[in-house]
């Protein structure tokens, strides 16, 4: 399976704010309740266009990111993937970001929520644990020169 990055388009709107719900849902309604109102509010504040990518899997759309640089680290803010996609995908994922960033000599910082059991999957890519609160574990990941 080819995994890669593409840059959003307007067009991409839709996919991605019906995959954020989707992929969230199970997180926030258990610990928050779940407000279809107040999700929407938040994420039309919350969701930059420049600052998402979209990534497709063998030429179709398959999920996709939130990132930031920060200085001298990439921020990843969100990274959602179709339920219908092999989970290893997601490890192909953030191994191709994580080689983006050791080019450039950039960590990859992100923030997990404790309940997600992704964050078993970035501890054996090489995160760690920097820092938490309530609800999320704040991530390291230093690039590999």
């Amino acid at each position: 399976m080819d995994v890669c990055l593409r840059p959003h388009i307007d067009k991409d709107l839709e996919f991605v704010r019906s995959l954020y719900f989707e992929t969230m849902r199970w997180a926030i309604e258990p610990l928050f309740g779940w407000d279809e109102e107040s999700q929407e509010a938040t994420f039309a504040e919350w969701f930059k266009a420049d600052e998402a990518s979209i990534i497709t899997a063998d030429g179709q759309d398959a999920g996709w990111i939130h990132q930031r640089l920060d200085r001298r680290s990439v921020f990843l803010g969100s990274i959602h993937v179709a339920p219908a996609m092999p989970r290893k995908s997601i490890g192909r994922v953030i191994k191709t970001l994580l080689a983006m960033a050791g080019l450039e000599r950039n960590a990859i910082t992100l923030a997990v929520m404790k309940v997600n059991p992704a964050s078993a999957l970035y501890e054996r890519l090489g995160f760690v644990i920097t820092g938490e609160d309530e609800y999320k574990f704040y991530m390291r990941a230093e690039p590999n020169f």
